[in-house]
């Protein structure tokens, strides 16, 4: 009886030491992954001014193509008004077509007036 308990805590030791090997082995290979594995962050040297110039032109050049797309759509209303003698349209499409013309050319505007 004595045998039996005996054998019975060895292998719940051998259980216990194999599952904290398979723990510390798998930490050590996750952290020699992890150090192997990693990709050094290079900054550019430029200067961030440019950066924020880069953003600022890309966000004016969207704003020019919704400026287009609204001219466009003016330009539309505009036609359509005319070919149906509809006054309300007309004037709805020339306040589309100068809305349209303002904020596609707002980057020279506001570069005209000296803000940007």
């Amino acid at each position: 009886m004595l045998n039996k308990k005996n054998t019975q805590l060895e292998t719940m030791c051998q259980r216990r030491t194999r599952t904290a090997r398979r723990f510390y082995f798998s930490a050590v290979l996750m952290l020699a992954l992890c150090t192997a594995l990693a990709c050094p962050a290079l900054a550019a040297d430029t200067d961030p001014l440019t950066i924020v110039n880069n953003l600022s032109d890309f966000i004016f050049s969207c704003i020019k193509a919704i400026g287009v797309i609204v001219l466009g759509w003016g330009i539309v209303q505009l036609g359509m008004s005319i070919q149906s003698h509809d006054a309300s349209q007309r004037t709805q499409g020339i306040l589309c077509v100068f809305g349209g013309l303002l904020i596609a050319f707002s980057k020279e505007i506001l570069s005209a007036i000296g803000v940007v």
